[in-house]
């Protein structure tokens, strides 16, 4: 996995995503949160084909706090199987990086 990755999910409400977001971020989870929507998603669930609106979110951190984000996301989203995904951030300017990694730096 790369160093940095870019965290995302999907919520019901922009409420539901910033109650997620706000406290990933106050605890040094993700560096930073940004909420997009309403989303249009066209989806497979319990082997129904459906769409609906979503709010995205969208969470950077780093590999080695990957996985405490993930466990909080999982315990405290709203959905009992939520979409979660991390995307490795390949490239990315220098000072960007540097915020993500002492953003979320556990000492």
């Amino acid at each position: 996995m790369a160093d940095h990755v870019q965290v995302s999910t999907a919520t019901e409400t922009r409420e539901q995503a910033i109650s997620l977001a706000g406290p990933a971020v106050e605890q040094r989870l993700a560096a930073g949160a940004q909420i997009v929507g309403p989303v249009t998603s066209v989806f497979w669930h319990l082997g129904e084909y459906g769409t609906g609106q979503e709010w995205q979110l969208l969470l950077k951190t780093t590999a080695d706090r990957y996985e405490e984000l993930e466990a909080y996301l999982l315990e405290h989203h709203p959905w009992d199987n939520p979409e979660l995904c991390a995307v490795p951030i390949v490239r990315g300017a220098d000072r960007c990086l540097q915020w993500i990694k002492e953003s979320v730096a556990t000492s």
